[in-house]
């Protein structure tokens, strides 16, 4: 075959891997258009769709956490961990027969039992997964609620779950609850502000289901002014002056600054509402 020759050859082949890609992209979009894909709660993925996200849920995990060393995780982490696990986990997880709470039961995908989470994750995978969380499943990332060291807590209690029998998990005294204020690492050892860190916490505090928020995917909602060019503003809620220090006080306690506001208090920790601070003076623009 000349040179000429296999160069058409090659031309043809891309041309036609370019239109059956382009084909592809065009029957997708149509399915979605259409609504043929069922995304209700009460039906579950189909095989081929399950298995996918299954496989990369686990490869995605598995990447990140290959770098993360654990330590010991031993009986007083096992013991501070199951107060952690009865107050934030068993309501959706359930425990040794202990049945999630209602609502869980109208997740989908549903929660696992974490009975057997040793069995198919690392120590380190599941920090990750504790830590970081899992969208698009109701999985929150607890690094925003919890310390670090509370999350190893809560995965050297799961190494031990399995071996608590359900009748020794009802007769044990229920665990005083922990306060409701986060306890990050963050909050423990304060940094400076860093307007990436703030951009991902509004996504965790959920800014940007009430706000439209340039740089934060969300849905578009008007329950609260777009947040566009809220540094070029005057005041904050129309009372604050406008200041860095200003704006991470409301973010914290909106109701003691704007009594009657229509924005509750989330709980926003020191280090987190400097970092949401931080990444809102960036957008000068609307």
């Amino acid at each position: 075959m000349t040179p000429a020759a296999s160069g058409k050859r090659l031309r043809i082949v891309i041309a036609t891997l370019a239109c059956a890609g382009l084909l592809a992209a065009v029957a997708t979009a149509l399915l979605v258009y259409a609504g043929v894909y069922d995304i209700s709660a009460t039906r579950p993925h189909t095989a081929p769709v399950h298995r996918t996200l299954e496989l990369a849920l686990e490869r995605a995990v598995r990447v990140r956490a290959a770098d993360i060393a654990a330590p010991a995780l031993d009986a007083a982490r096992a013991t501070r961990g199951e107060a952690i696990y009865r107050q934030h986990c068993v309501q959706c997880h359930g425990a040794p027969g202990e049945a999630p709470q209602p609502f869980a039961l109208g997740l989908n995908p549903a929660p696992p039992p974490l009975v057997e989470s040793r069995r198919h994750w690392s120590a380190a995978e599941l920090f990750w997964i504790v830590r970081h969380g899992i969208k698009m499943t109701g999985m929150p990332a607890w690094q925003y609620r919890l310390a670090d060291e509370e999350i190893w807590d809560v995965v050297a209690f799961l190494a031990v779950m399995p071996e608590i029998a359900p009748a020794d998990w009802q007769a044990r005294p229920p665990s005083p609850p922990r306060p409701v204020a986060p306890a990050t690492a963050a909050a423990a050892a304060p940094r400076a502000a860093d307007p990436r860190a703030g951009r991902a916490a509004m996504q965790q505090y959920l800014c940007a289901t009430c706000h439209t928020i340039p740089g934060v995917t969300g849905a578009r909602n008007q329950v609260g002014p777009p947040l566009g060019g809220l540094a070029t503003r005057g005041f904050l809620a129309g009372r604050l002056p406008n200041t860095a220090e200003n704006l991470a006080a409301w973010l914290r306690e909106p109701q003691r600054h704007a009594p009657g506001s229509a924005m509750p208090d989330l709980h926003v920790s020191e280090q987190d509402a400097r970092d949401m601070a931080a990444f809102l003076y960036t957008l000068v623009e609307d």
